[in-house]
C-alpha cells in the first residue's frame, strides 16, 4: 500500500498519527452571542472595555461588545450549558453581581431575527425579542399572558424566543412588560430591541 508523504512522515514520529486524528476531530470555532441580563440598570454598571477584557481573559477570540446593554460577540469551539455556566461564574466573580446570560450562536440569532413576525419599522411601536434559556419559562409566560390585546401589544411564540411588539414609551407599562419584569424570569430571559439584535449580525 502506498502511503502519502504526510503519513510516511508521521510513521517516523511516535504518536503522530494520534495527534493528526485529534486535530481532525477538533470542532471549528463558531461565532457566539452572549446576552447579559440587567447590565447598566438598577445599579449594576459594567463598562464595555472591562466586559470585553474578561471575555478575552476567558480565552475567546475576536471579542466585541455591542452597545451598553450587555451584548458580547466572540468566537469559541466550546458550546452548551458548560460554556454558559463558565461565563456566568466569571461575570459573578469579576463584577460582583448575580449574573445570568442567554447564550446563542450568531447563526441562530440571525435565524431568530429573520423570523420576526410583526412590522419591523413602525412609528408607533417598538419591536422586541425576548430570548430565553428555559423553554418551560417561555411557555409559562405565553400562558400567563393569555389573550393579548392587539390594540396595545402583540406577543407570539418563536423558536427559543418570544416575539413582542408594544407602543413606544410603554415597554415597562404594558401587561406583558410587567409579566416579563417578574423576578421568576430573571435567570432565564432577557429582552432586546430588534434593532439591537440586528447590530449583532454585522460582525
Amino acid at each position: 500500500m502506498t502511503r502519502t508523504p504526510q503519513a510516511a512522515a508521521c510513521a517516523e514520529v511516535p504518536g503522530a498519527y494520534a495527534a493528526m486524528a485529534t486535530a481532525k476531530k477538533q470542532p471549528a470555532a463558531a461565532r457566539h452571542v452572549a446576552l447579559l441580563r440587567g447590565v447598566n440598570v438598577n445599579g449594576i454598571t459594567i463598562k464595555s472595555a472591562e466586559l470585553k477584557a474578561l471575555f478575552v481573559e476567558l480565552g475567546f477570540a475576536a471579542v466585541r461588545t455591542v452597545l451598553a446593554s450587555g451584548n458580547v460577540l466572540f468566537d469559541t469551539d466550546e458550546s452548551g450549558a458548560a460554556l454558559r455556566s463558565r461565563i456566568e461564574q466569571a461575570l459573578r466573580k469579576r463584577f460582583g453581581y448575580d449574573a445570568w446570560i442567554v447564550l446563542l450562536t450568531q447563526k441562530t440569532v440571525a435565524e431568530i431575527a429573520a423570523a420576526y413576525p410583526f412590522e419591523r419599522i413602525d412609528d408607533e411601536r417598538h419591536p422586541y425579542i425576548v430570548f430565553g434559556s428555559d423553554k418551560a419559562m417561555l411557555d409559562e409566560i405565553m400562558e400567563k399572558a393569555g389573550t393579548v390585546d392587539a390594540d396595545t401589544e402583540r406577543l407570539e411564540r418563536g423558536k427559543g424566543v418570544l416575539y413582542w411588539q408594544c407602543p413606544r414609551g410603554e415597554s415597562l407599562e404594558t401587561p406583558v412588560a410587567k409579566l416579563l419584569g417578574k423576578t421568576r424570569y430573571k435567570s432565564s430571559t432577557t429582552t432586546r430591541n430588534l434593532r439591537t439584535v440586528e447590530k449583532l449580525l454585522g460582525d
